[in-house]
């Protein structure tokens, strides 16, 4: 199934349903006055997330989204009944943004997590509320109001702890192959991913994270050039990125430091706080280096590169490098939580 992470929607809420002017006529019920009920909510929309779902594709087929109007009210005192609330089921992760105020209405970021995109009109008054001691045959009503019309542009953000980010042909694929049971395709040419893929990495029994590839930027990405800035979103979640660079490129032409550097440059035209975010350097396929020379390389590499940050060095394709590195990622996503559940005790005492 093709993957959507974007749609754009139109949703509208019930109207509420108008009140009734009328009055008591019975047998033996002289001036039984005024009985005209109210009409109906309209019913409202609301979002859910759904963690059995993974992709937008039902969103790009229907296009809108209507909530049932509300009854009108009737006689003999009798209510209009309100119109059914309607329930669009989204993947967890999904952003839902007004088109055209910008404003994000929802960030459903946990399974279950259930917000109101769009409230139902309120229903009319009925004439029995107009009834007073000089007013005793009231001929008012009110009606109801329109339910809230809205264009919503719906972004999915997948949620993973850990983040792939590099050149096509860096080798991110063949990366979370051989650190999950994900099985991305992998192939000896660029632009093999065109969607992102998620792996959960097991490093032992009771401790896990998941780990995002999204397709290869390119230089441009951030003026739209490539496909890896279209996904780019999607690591705006994560604690930790992974910058993978081929240190052994078969072209002779191709510069490993300068790809590294212009990858680093996209992401900050991009987004800044992606850019801030924690990233560590995972130099790949240092089994193509001659094992006298990798260390010299690798030195040259950081040198020029100027990284001052954490680096790794790593064969994906034979596995090699690749535990320690997740055991070093386990331990720095445990003290980061650590470090968030310990907070709001801190600013509690700061309180006291």
């Amino acid at each position: 199934m093709k993957f959507f992470d974007e749609a754009k929607i139109e949703v509208i809420a019930g109207d509420g349903g108008d009140g009734a002017v009328a009055f008591r006529r019975e047998k033996y019920v002289p001036r039984g006055g005024p009985s005209g009920g109210d009409g109906g909510h309209g019913g409202s929309i609301f979002a859910l997330a759904d963690h059995n779902l993974n992709t937008l594709i039902e969103y790009r087929y229907q296009r809108i989204f209507r909530a049932e109007r509300g009854e009108n009210g009737r006689g003999k005192d009798c209510y209009g009944k309100g119109g059914e609330d309607l329930e669009l089921r989204v993947p967890v992760g999904t952003v839902f943004r007004d088109v055209e105020s910008g404003e994000i209405l929802a960030d459903l970021d946990h399974d279950g997590a259930r917000a109101m995109i769009a409230e139902g009109g309120r229903g009319g008054l009925g004439n029995l509320h107009f009834k007073s001691s000089t007013n005793r045959a009231p001929r008012q009503s009110t009606p109801g109001t329109p339910g809230v019309r809205r264009e919503l542009h719906l972004e999915l953000k997948v949620l993973a702890d850990v983040g792939l980010l590099g050149m096509p042909n860096a080798g991110k694929s063949t990366f979370i192959r051989a650190v999950s049971a994900a099985r991305p395709k992998v192939a000896d040419y660029p632009f093999t991913t065109l969607q992102p893929n998620l792996g959960v990495v097991r490093v032992d029994a009771n401790r896990s994270f998941v780990l995002a590839d999204i397709p290869g930027l390119i230089e441009g990405a951030a003026e739209g050039a490539g496909l890896g800035h279209q996904f780019l979103r999607h690591l705006g979640r994560t604690r930790l990125l992974l910058h993978l660079v081929d240190i052994a490129p078969l072209a002779a032409e191709i510069d490993p430091v300068r790809e590294a550097l212009a990858i680093v440059e996209e992401l900050r035209k991009y987004d800044e706080n992606l850019y801030r975010k924690p990233r560590w350097l995972v130099l790949n396929k240092v089994d193509l280096l001659p094992e006298e020379e990798r260390a010299a390389r690798i030195d040259e590499f950081l040198r020029a590169y100027g990284e001052t940050g954490e680096n790794f060095a790593v064969a994906a394709i034979n596995g090699d490098g690749c535990p320690a590195l997740c055991y070093r990622i386990m331990d720095f996503l445990d003290a980061h939580r650590r470090e968030s559940t310990a907070q709001p005790d801190e600013d509690d005492e700061n309180t006291d």
